[in-house]
């Protein structure tokens, strides 16, 4: 038996004539004729009984449509498969993440997405962490890196990285010139210095909102911006504080300021890498998450 023949029985038994049939499937009826008496020829069976119309399959014939339909089950799974992996290691990934951590992740992770998906595309969608749930709900975006808290029922989520909220002051701060680095403070005891502040939308801000409402505080506000990289200088530069996570700490921050972490807080937003769970994760999304997660695991080898 082959496809072709298993596909031509089928087609026959369920139409209930070789004239449909060979209709049904764009052959002549006359080959179609042929093509069931060599079967029934080489198996020395009667596939169908011709004396009733519609045509009735034989004892045979019902054993032979039962081997057909496995053999045609199988090569219809095993094509939607290969389909599904054509399709996957080619197309368009919306991905949206914040501008700092696009900073830190793309110009690592792009060149080993793109050996390994050269043929999928990149539509980059750069909004703050609480904005991106919003348009992964929307659908206007297929996946998402942020600092989020995993809360959505409608999303599913992979841990990718936890992050340490603390205040980091210039060094002519105050608070860094009582304390030595890394010690934990809680947010009462720099009530007097001023703030750098992000805007809404970022996960910090919610942070930092939901503590100074929780603490009754209502610090001087020195500059309110969009950029990490301006809040970090100006509050360096200016000896003020801001709330920042531990992963933002770089070099240039750990030379002109101090970080400390805060106390008596667990961070519960970490990044996180989500998409709707609605909708199938293509296979060139997981490996995007899977190269992010190398990248930013200090203990993992190389991608």
């Amino acid at each position: 038996m082959n496809l072709k023949q298993a596909l031509y029985i089928r087609t026959i038994a369920q139409e209930g004539s070789i004239t449909a049939a060979a209709k049904k499937l764009y052959v002549s009826q006359p080959s179609l004729s042929q093509m069931i008496r060599q079967v029934e020829s080489e198996y020395g069976v009667t596939l169908f009984d011709r004396s009733f119309s519609p045509l009735r399959l034989t004892y045979a014939g019902e054993k032979y449509l039962q081997a057909a339909n496995v053999m045609l089950t199988a090569s219809e799974r095993l094509e939607n498969e290969l389909r599904e992996i054509r399709q996957e290691n080619s197309g368009l990934l919306r991905l949206g993440i914040s501008v700092q951590r696009a900073i830190q992740i793309l110009p690592v992770a792009l060149p080993w997405f793109t050996m390994q998906f050269p043929k999928v595309s990149i539509d980059l969608r750069e909004e703050g962490s609480a904005r991106l749930e919003q348009l992964l709900e929307e659908g206007e975006i297929d996946l998402a890196l942020a600092a989020i808290e995993s809360v959505s029922p409608s999303l599913s989520y992979t841990l990718i990285e936890k992050e340490v909220i603390g205040v980091l002051a210039g060094k002519n701060a105050a608070i860094a010139q009582q304390l030595p680095p890394g010690t934990p403070i809680s947010l009462s005891m720099i009530r007097e210095d001023a703030f750098v502040s992000l805007k809404p939308g970022h996960s910090v801000r919610v942070v930092q909102d939901s503590l100074f409402r929780a603490g009754g505080l209502k610090p001087q506000i020195l500059l309110e911006t969009d950029s990490l990289e301006v809040a970090k200088r100006v509050a360096i530069q200016a000896g003020a504080c801001m709330l920042c996570s531990d992963i933002f700490v770089d070099e240039y921050a750990r030379r002109g300021g101090v970080f400390f972490p805060l106390m008596d807080y667990e961070n519960r937003r970490h990044l996180y890498a989500c998409w709707r769970k609605d909708e199938k994760l293509p296979r060139y999304a997981e490996g995007f998450i899977r190269i992010v997660s190398r990248i930013l695991d200090k203990n993992a080898a190389p991608v």
